[in-house]
């Protein structure tokens, strides 16, 4: 349920409400914008009579929410949500390009391919220390040392970190060395780690599971936010499906479909949608034209040689092409990157 306020409401007048609700045990969210004022009822309002509600000072209206998903609701937050990470703005008219490679393996590899991505236009560097792998004799990353050497690359560049975290064993460490906390696929719905995620305030990389519907995966951020921290960015990775000549199936229409539904900025990984380097291009401008909030693209100095997911990533030389034709698509649809 949502209270919708006068614009020209009183801090007082809105208070009062706040009182009122609060007074029956429910928790509110209040969003302020220039041309609205939204006060955003959350847990169990059955005992609350909307024409009570009317009759407050600086009411409008009261309408229900259909939706399980609260503070992830666009009806809590009309206006689009965008996310600080350090100088970097993700959402709104801001798009955040995050490349690097699907593993850090030296010191070497991931300082070159930072510079590289960087000259190109990223504004994040993408690199996994921790990897989850569907065969336990696949490499699993550096783990530990893939964050230092992360964090090496960071002081070369200035690139903020995105990486994913596998673990609640590891969460001070990612709190303490990491920018952006990526939630992978396969943890989208590990409602421990994401509980332990809520009482951080880093920004989190949501990514859709490998079978999520839309609205699980915005539970999912629900439980997140549910826990204080409403610094979310969503991704869409692709899902599975019977198709056999892509890795997954890249369902683009959850972008406008996420944008209708949440407040939360959207970014896609063409990468892991595809699973094969020629695909990236098309499907990562594809989704600038949707009007996804960003990417997250795999880049890799020497694929062959790569140690994980070598077939999908594309060369620096390739990312600074796509990137020259990703910012005049940017343009078209308003964004800055």
């Amino acid at each position: 349920m949502i209270v919708v306020m006068n614009p020209k409401v009183t801090d007082s007048d809105i208070d009062i409400v706040r009182k009122e609700l609060e007074s029956k045990g429910l928790s509110v969210h209040l969003s302020q914008g220039s041309t609205y004022c939204i006060i955003g009822i959350v847990g169990d309002a059955s005992n609350i009579d909307p024409d009570k509600l009317l009759t407050f000072d600086g009411v409008d209206k009261v309408l229900k929410v259909q939706h399980p998903f609260k503070k992830a609701n666009r009806l809590f937050k009309p206006e689009d949500s965008i996310i600080k990470v350090e100088n970097t703005l993700v959402g709104g008219s801001n798009l955040g390009i995050m490349a690097g490679p699907c593993s850090v393996e030296s010191e070497e590899q991931i300082i070159e391919i930072a510079k590289k991505v960087k000259a190109s236009g990223a504004n994040f560097l993408r690199g996994g220390a921790f990897k989850p792998r569907t065969s336990p004799y696949s490499f699993q990353g550096l783990e530990l040392e893939g964050l230092r050497l992360l964090k090496l690359a960071k002081k070369e560049t200035g690139l903020p970190i995105v990486t994913e975290i596998m673990s609640t064993d590891y969460i001070d460490d990612f709190v303490r060395e990491v920018d952006v906390i990526q939630v992978g696929a396969r943890n989208m719905q590990n409602f421990d780690l994401l509980k332990q995620l809520g009482k951080t305030d880093k920004p989190i990389l949501l990514k859709r599971g490998l079978s999520a519907t839309i609205e699980e995966w915005l539970m999912s951020a629900e439980y997140i936010m549910a826990g204080g921290n409403e610094n979310i960015i969503l991704c869409e990775r692709g899902i599975r499906t019977y198709e056999g000549y892509t890795r997954n199936t890249l369902d683009l229409s959850a972008v406008p479909v996420v944008k209708r539904l949440s407040h939360l900025p959207i970014i896609v990984d063409p990468s892991h949608a595809a699973g094969y380097w020629y695909l990236v291009e098309p499907l990562a401008k594809a989704a600038i034209a949707a009007g996804a909030d960003g990417l997250m693209i795999e880049v890799h100095n020497n694929p062959q040689c790569a140690l994980s997911d070598g077939q999908q990533s594309i060369k620096p030389e390739s990312f600074d092409e796509l990137m020259k034709k990703i910012k005049v698509l940017a343009e078209i649809e308003g964004k800055n990157i």
